[in-house]
């Protein structure tokens, strides 16, 4: 469900114009593929029974787990001093993201404006844009605490999916013959 979810959002985003980078869309959809593969890697191994398969998915699932755990602590534990030097650093080394964000927002500038440099707002043109962090700055409080959120919520269920896998992949095969266990 969650790597769908991010496939249709990558896809939505480049459909509607909001993202222009092919590397942000292209982590997205990879990142929803691989999720896809890994479950269905879950899937197969569950309906066949096969105790191998299934020890991978449990493997991949608890470090995707790990991973997924502390990227929501973190983005949880952000101050709004470390999102504004994480947000200066991701401005000035991406300009994709800077024309997509002055574009989107109609602000030109991080922290000031500057009539001089060229934007892409549409406020450029009568030299009355804001800058852009105030507007940043505003969203990112609130989307890091929604990603981390939904993040901790699901890394909670993959854990579930861990214990789950390893507690069946113990069991015998109903189907199988018993006498092949001896």
């Amino acid at each position: 469900l969650v790597s769908l979810l991010l496939i249709g959002i990558a896809a939505w985003g480049i459909g509607f114009g909001l993202i222009s980078s092919f590397r942000v869309v292209g982590v997205a959809i990879a990142v929803g593929i691989f999720l896809f593969l890994i479950a269905l890697v879950g899937l197969i191994g569950a309906v066949k029974h096969h105790q191998v398969l299934l020890f991978f998915y449990m493997i991949i699932l608890l470090l995707v787990f790990i991973v997924q755990l502390s990227v929501s602590c973190a983005s949880l534990a952000l101050n709004k001093e470390q999102q504004s030097q994480l947000l200066e650093v991701g401005w000035n080394n991406t300009n994709s993201a800077r024309t997509d964000i002055e574009r989107n927002l109609n602000c030109c500038g991080f922290r000031v404006f500057d009539p001089n440099e060229t934007c892409s707002s549409d406020c450029f043109r009568s030299h009355q844009c804001q800058p852009c962090a105030p507007i940043i700055e505003e969203y990112s409080g609130m989307v890091l605490r929604f990603v981390g959120g939904i993040g901790l919520f699901f890394s909670f269920t993959e854990i579930l999916g861990v214990w789950l896998t390893y507690r069946y992949r113990n069991q015998k095969d109903p189907r199988a013959n018993p006498s092949a266990f001896l």
